[in-house]
């Protein structure tokens, strides 16, 4: 006997078999890989949004303090000639009072950079979308507010904004209780709602940055934020004498406890859908045994051609396989096609909603009834977005697509020792 064999009986159980099982089974497993990338990519989608926000606009990759302002230059040309950095961004901020039109205040942090900074700092000018002006911080009266901030002081590009510093160090006279006016060169927006409702960039030339009091940073990026611990380890072995007293952290260190928290969500995430794999490994672990008795003749005859009892369970083993593989890729290719086109999925989801609401509301107006307006998934005006984001990782993908094929062969695997017991002899003994 040929010992390929197995894979043809195998397809032969699966395409000739009366019962359906097998076809729920795919759509079980296809259902639950189609989930678990959607949800993973919107999920991505929000989270690297908010982590690069985090990175690219507040935190840097790595950062840099505790040294005077006339080594700032040297510490520069230092940093830059690590392998793999991109740019060194001095900075300094505070934290502040704006106040706008109508005596209104809110709480700011204020920022200052270097007037050349997008030139420089790629990655921000990619996070920073100006809805009105432009970074233009070139005068020392120049500020540049978040869209939220602006919108709540009821302040625009060209208006003054007051601002009065918390530590009383923004004007250069004490009489003035640390208050200076600012015109406004742009609105901007990044997405992550703290920033755009309580951050303003100004230059860091302004005298009010010129005493140490507001500290002195140098943010570093690089080409690959994974690598800060090597770039750490060869940012200290190039620091010469005198600068013994500069500390350096990495983004880890000082967005621990918001990414760990994040990790959390999706490992959990990951766990609940994941049960969909389990609930259709369940299914399939009963319909291989159910087969597995169905067809004891059809065993016993196997085995009494030849056939081991290994290969006739590789048979069996070999549904299994099927099932997982032709589910996870179906699940795959959908999931991939849907996360890929989040904007119109949802689109679709609301016309088709928003269809059978109008029927509805004609109904409903011919009595004269009201209803409801018109059906949103995610509406501006309760969240903080404009359209759902998506982020597909290979890596996830990959991992998500052999939860749902090795659910059906592990399931199929442990259906299969069922044949080990059946004795040919026993059952051909009627036939």
């Amino acid at each position: 006997m040929k010992r390929n064999w197995t894979l043809f009986v195998a397809s032969r159980y699966i395409f000739k078999g009366r019962s359906n099982s097998p076809v729920l089974a795919v759509l079980g497993i296809a259902t639950g890989v189609l989930a678990l990338i959607v949800i993973i990519a919107v999920m991505n989608g929000f989270q690297l949004g908010f982590i690069e926000s985090i990175l690219e606009i507040s935190s840097y990759h790595i950062r840099l303090d505790s040294f005077s302002e006339e080594k700032i230059g040297e510490l520069k040309e230092i940093v830059l000639s690590v392998p793999g950095v991109k740019a060194a961004v001095p900075f300094r901020e505070f934290q502040a009072l704006a106040k706008g039109k109508r005596s209104t205040q809110h709480a700011v942090l204020v920022r200052g950079l270097e007037k050349n900074t997008m030139e420089i700092d790629e990655a921000m000018r990619s996070r920073l979308d100006f809805e009105k002006g432009s970074f233009d911080i070139s005068g020392t009266d120049f500020v540049l507010m978040g869209a939220e901030l602006a919108r709540r002081l009821s302040l625009g590009v060209g208006d003054e904004v007051t601002l009065f510093s918390l530590t009383g160090i923004l004007s250069a006279q004490e009489d003035e209780s640390g208050l200076d006016t600012f015109i406004i060169k742009g609105v901007f927006r990044t997405g992550y709602y703290e920033y755009d409702s309580s951050w303003a960039f100004i230059n860091i030339e302004n005298r009010a940055f010129l005493t140490n009091e507001s500290g002195l940073y140098l943010g570093v990026k690089l080409s690959n934020r994974f690598q800060d611990r090597h770039s750490l380890e060869q940012i200290k072995k190039k620091l010469p004498a005198g600068f013994e007293d500069v500390k350096l952290s990495s983004w880890r260190d000082y967005n621990r406890s918001f990414f760990g928290a994040l990790r959390t969500e999706k490992l959990f995430m990951f766990i609940l859908v994941g049960i969909i794999f389990i609930v259709v490994g369940l299914n399939i672990f009963q319909a291989q045994r159910r087969s597995v008795l169905q067809r004891r003749e059809e065993i016993g005859l196997l085995r009494a051609v030849g056939g081991s009892e290994r290969e006739v369970q590789f048979v069996f083993v070999c549904d299994g396989a099927i099932i997982g593989f032709s589910g996870a890729a179906l699940g795959l290719a959908l999931g991939l096609v849907v996360s890929f086109n989040i904007p119109e999925f949802f689109t679709l989801v609301e016309n088709i909603v928003n269809t059978f609401m109008g029927i509805i509301n004609s109904l409903m107006r011919f009595f004269g009834i009201g209803w409801a307006e018109n059906f949103a998934v995610f509406s501006p005006s309760v969240f903080y977005i404009k359209e759902i984001p998506s982020r597909i990782l290979a890596h996830e993908v990959i991992i998500i697509f052999m939860f749902g094929f090795l659910s059906a062969l592990t399931a199929a695997f442990f259906a299969s020792r069922k044949v080990t017991k059946i004795q040919p002899a026993e059952v051909l003994r009627y036939e």
